[in-house]
């Protein structure tokens, strides 16, 4: 392994243990009282936003799911800033109203996550025509799970984006759950991928918890993309280490399949190229670094109750929105 390679391995593992233990922290903190309401882990998909975001560039652009915390961080988020939100804090990204499913950074090209299953697709085709009518090099990457693939906006969002060759990358996350449905009593199919070729686009399929395939896969698209060649759907094949939701004992899950994912565990898959001793230092650095967000943004101020409205709009349909 050269310099270059042992440097790029070691920090898409940093990312990788980033959200690992951002995750596992965070559940801690729901437990002990100061997290409310739901959260969605993303333990055991890190490779996925790791190789995703390293084929990636400062001009592109990002939607996500309600299981977003990972496609942040591996973005470049700060985990103290994220736990302030996650908290209810005013430091917090959105200012302590968001919360899990709506955290957002649009310095980061991170356009938010979202609680409605498949409501980042549409968002991420559209932030890829405006892309494209600029004439900028940049593209657009929508996260999303195999079920958001049965929603109707997925397909339409596929379609358009074929049509105007738009530079857009769909990566669907494939878990084999949807909520708590497994993927062969919601779909006939069992690659999601093969969904592509309705609309005439590519559609590829990678193991979801090898971060040099993703990184590789992502990296082929985002250059057809850049290439006015249009978008591609991405299927990496990966699963979550626990349930649809803090909380969610995961029954309706089988032992041996469970078993068989996590001996696949996507950062012991990685750290087993690297020397024990770098992958003790990235352990301890992240570690160091994420009981000092915890303890920062413990700090952090709630918002008044006089702030209620402040930085909410209603549109002309009478919805309601943060921004």
């Amino acid at each position: 392994m050269t310099q270059a390679t042992r440097e790029g391995a070691l920090d898409l593992l940093e990312r990788m243990i980033l959200i690992r233990r951002f995750e596992e922290k965070a559940a801690r903190q729901r437990a002990g009282g100061l997290i409310p309401g739901f959260l969605h882990p993303y333990i055991g998909q890190e490779a996925v936003a790791a190789g995703v975001c390293a084929a990636l560039g400062p001009e592109d652009v990002l939607t996500s799911t309600h299981r977003g915390h990972g496609h942040m961080l591996a973005r470049g988020a700060d985990p103290a800033r994220m736990y302030a939100e996650l908290f209810g804090r005013t430091a917090g990204y959105n200012r302590g109203k968001g919360g899990s499913l709506h955290m957002i950074d649009v310095e980061l090209g991170f356009l938010g996550a979202n609680g409605i299953v498949a409501g980042g697709i549409p968002l991420a085709t559209g932030a890829a025509l405006q892309l494209k009518r600029r004439g900028s090099d940049g593209l657009a990457v929508t996260f999303f799970g195999d079920g958001a693939s049965n929603e109707g906006a997925f397909h339409e969002s596929l379609n358009l984006a074929a049509l105007w060759k738009l530079p857009v990358l769909f990566v669907c996350e494939n878990n084999l759950y949807g909520e708590f449905t497994r993927q062969d009593r919601h779909q006939v199919i069992t690659d999601v991928a093969d969904r592509a070729a309705s609309y005439g686009m590519p559609g590829t399929v990678v193991d979801g918890n090898d971060v040099d395939a993703v990184r590789d896969a992502t990296a082929e698209a985002a250059a057809r993309a850049r290439a006015g060649d249009g978008p591609t759907l991405i299927e990496a094949k990966t699963y979550r280490h626990r349930g649809h939701f803090e909380g969610d004992m995961a029954r309706y899950r089988p032992k041996d399949e469970v078993a068989h994912w996590m001996a696949r565990d996507p950062i012991d898959l990685l750290a087993a190229k690297l020397p024990e001793e770098d992958v003790t230092a990235v352990r301890d650095a992240v570690e160091k670094r994420l009981d000092e967000a915890i303890a920062w943004a413990a700090e952090q101020e709630h918002p008044r109750p006089e702030d209620a409205l402040d930085h909410v709009y209603v549109d002309s349909l009478g919805g309601a929105a943060l921004r």
